[in-house]
């Protein structure tokens, strides 16, 4: 049989079980403004994957989107196109349906120090609602604090991020990649009415830390995705909060 690729199979299992997701960002950051899209559920040959996971110790989001790739039954739409809170929200559903929605952390009560077993129902996560609607193109605009530049700012893909992230694996051993300016160049795709990119490098590596930060915050206030913080009950009677992460944790069940 002729081998086909995680994406080819995932678009060519339209008739195998599924379910729909629906999508934090609702979609309206995509050219086809879908809402939901086609999950399918893992199966005994995906534990071959996690197996590995579990055996390194390591997760990369490399096996994340691959995953996904595999499950995502859709045609218009490729899982490097969706934002990290659509890829979130597939995750969640990837765990739920193959393990159920308890997920068992340990934690430390902040007031004694010592540690202490809790549940997390991951399927009672919220979805994190923007305080600023997006233009009609997904874009965001916004007048910078400091600068007092007018900026259109986009929200970067799960492909994007990945990008960001083999360019730091591959800068100089010794030296400390340029994350934030690099992170800035993909998000301002647009300043006062220009969308020159020679403009914007030229602006972002004079732009004050005052102007940084509000992006930085801007984009986290507004990017819809599930709430993955949840306020625990320590035994102390202290509050602490537990923030779900995708690595070898979160795959533990399976093992």
């Amino acid at each position: 049989m002729e081998n086909i690729s995680a994406e080819q199979a995932g678009q060519m299992n339209f008739t195998l079980p599924h379910d729909v997701v629906t999508l934090p960002s609702g979609g309206v950051f995509y050219k086809t403004k879908k809402k939901s899209v086609k999950i399918g559920y893992l199966t005994a040959a995906d534990e071959n994957t996690l197996a590995n996971v579990a055996n390194t110790g390591n997760i990369k989001e490399g096996i994340i989107l691959n995953l996904v790739r595999s499950k995502l039954y859709e045609t218009d739409i490729k899982p490097e196109e969706l934002l990290e809170g659509d890829i979130e929200a597939i995750m969640i559903f990837l765990r739920n349906t193959s393990f159920g929605p308890e997920y068992n952390v340990t934690i430390n009560d902040t007031e004694t120090g010592k540690p202490f077993p809790t549940t997390i129902v991951l399927d009672e996560l919220n979805i994190k609602k923007p305080q600023v609607n997006p233009d009609n193109d997904g874009t965001f605009t916004t007048t910078l604090p400091k600068s007092g530049a007018t900026i259109k700012l986009k929200l970067l893909s799960f492909g994007e991020s990945l990008e960001l992230e083999k360019m730091a694996d591959g800068y100089p051993q010794g030296r400390i990649p340029p994350r934030v300016t690099w992170k800035l160049m993909k998000h301002i795709v647009e300043l006062n009415g220009s969308s020159d990119r020679n403009q914007i490098s030229i602006f972002v590596d004079t732009m004050p830390i005052m102007d940084s930060k509000y992006i930085r915050k801007f984009l986290s206030e507004n990017e819809p995705r599930l709430d993955l913080t949840k306020t625990i009950l320590a035994p102390s009677g202290n509050k602490v909060d537990v923030t779900i992460t995708f690595g070898v944790e979160f795959f533990r069940p399976f093992f």
